[in-house]
């Protein structure tokens, strides 16, 4: 594969995926990008000088939208154990999601 054929994805898996997962699984960064919390990444992306500005937006953006693909990204290179312990971690986190979003509705008072 040729750098043109290369993803922003691929570049992000290439750049953090190793390091990421050397220390294992490490539930509050899951737990972080769950939240949308990835400005760090995001600069550290820009700082590599591997992506343009569009490009790094363009990233920025698609995690905005689904924070799942930053997770997927660095778990390009992890072992069986610390990928099933992430997407069990992101599941339980989603389902935490749920509940509180569907408390928040359920709590609504409803006037007729």
């Amino acid at each position: 594969m040729n750098a043109g054929q290369l993803t922003s994805s691929a570049y992000v898996a290439a750049m953090f995926s190793r390091d990421f997962v050397e220390g294992g699984f490490d539930h509050d960064a899951v737990e972080g990008i769950h939240c949308g919390e990835f400005d760090e990444w995001i600069l550290a992306v820009a700082r590599s000088g591997l992506l343009s500005d569009k490009e790094v937006a363009g990233v920025a953006h698609a995690w905005q939208r689904d924070p799942k693909l930053l997770l997927d990204a660095l778990l390009v290179d992890a072992d069986e154990v610390t990928r099933r312990r992430c997407e069990s971690a992101w599941g339980a986190l989603d389902r935490a999601a749920e509940r509180r979003a569907s408390a928040v509705v359920g709590s609504a008072p409803i006037f007729v």
